[in-house]
């Protein structure tokens, strides 16, 4: 009990403390924040906080080595309290949308670059050299919902082990050929603690997805009204300018995230509209980019979630068996 309430209480003093580092970098901190009981919640979920930070991000001299903002990013992921390393897993969209946007300019970024390496560390460190890895039953065995007419095997089916993420290096800097998996990776621990993301943070990364697709999503093109069309066009030179390369290693853990955004449930077992249409936005967009690459693995697993879209548009549970009056003999 104690014990209990020794790690409370210092989890509440470090975020407070975060809190007040804070006051100093940015314009006015919430007064319901400094005030809020519980503090690294309100961290994590004030949407005006969340929007000055947001804002912070955007200004073109962030992310170099001496930006604060990166700084209080970088210190509060280190100090191991996963409420506070949610924090920064809240802004991980902004960061990496922006970082990847400003690649190309040659800005001096080691500000962001810092957070990024922070969370690749810290995954590092939970994985122990270990590759993430899953289970899946051998397709050669007839599933037990199938008709089958030839003979069962007796033989169990065996297990094909299937990499999902392999083993990850210990990386110092970030250079141009592990930015990728880096990012990745970061990725990936944003997706395992998702259900923990406010929705907006989950809005920006699809727009960023978007953007890092660079391309029109051409699907619904001939049903747009001439002012949607004329607005978009306006957002055209934007995508094409944060156009980003896609390798696998990035894209599949976008795809994740963008599997949980397409259910649009959050905590409450709500769905949230606005974040189902953007999550279909960035679906297409980024099919329309798979398409324009000719990139196989891309094309099918994005067409995957395209389907998944088509399902929840027609309204029917596919789980259930058909009504029929004809009986079968």
């Amino acid at each position: 009990m104690s014990t209990q309430q020794v790690s409370w209480t210092d989890s509440f003093s470090q975020a407070q403390n975060a809190i007040q580092s804070l006051t100093t970098i940015l314009p006015a901190v919430p007064k319901p924040v400094i005030a809020s009981e519980n503090p690294a919640l309100s961290l994590l979920n004030d949407p005006e906080l969340a929007e000055q930070i947001s804002n912070h991000i955007r200004q073109p001299d962030s992310g170099a080595g001496d930006n604060q903002l990166c700084r209080w990013l970088y210190d509060t992921f280190h100090t191991s309290k996963i409420d506070l390393q949610l924090v920064v897993l809240r802004f991980l969209p902004m960061i990496a949308g922006v970082y990847l946007s400003r690649i190309p300019l040659r800005k001096p970024l080691a500000g962001f670059e810092a957070v990024l390496l922070a969370i690749y560390a810290h995954e590092t460190a939970s994985r122990d050299g270990q590759a993430v890895t899953i289970n899946i039953s051998d397709a050669s065995h007839p599933s037990v919902y199938h008709e089958n007419n030839h003979p069962h095997k007796t033989a169990s089916p065996e297990l094909h082990l299937v990499v999902v993420s392999p083993t990850l290096e210990p990386q110092g800097t970030i250079r141009s050929t592990k930015r990728a998996r880096i990012i990745g990776v970061a990725l990936e621990l944003y997706h395992s603690k998702i259900a923990d993301m406010p929705v907006q943070s989950k809005l920006d990364f699809c727009e960023f997805c978007i953007i890092w697709a660079g391309q029109d999503d051409d699907v619904n093109d001939d049903e747009k009204e001439d002012d949607q069309k004329e607005k978009e066009g306006k957002t055209k030179k934007e995508k094409k300018e944060g156009r980003i390369l896609l390798p696998w290693e990035m894209l599949q853990p976008m795809l994740r995230i963008l599997s949980h955004c397409l259910v649009g449930i959050n905590k409450n077992n709500k769905k949230n509209k606005e974040l189902h249409e953007a999550a279909c936005h960035a679906c297409r967009s980024l099919y329309a980019r798979a398409l324009h690459d000719i990139n196989p693995k891309a094309i099918l697993a994005i067409g995957s979630l395209l389907k998944l879209i088509k399902y929840q548009q027609t309204d029917v549970d596919h789980t259930e068996l058909p009504v029929t009056n004809v009986i079968h003999l």
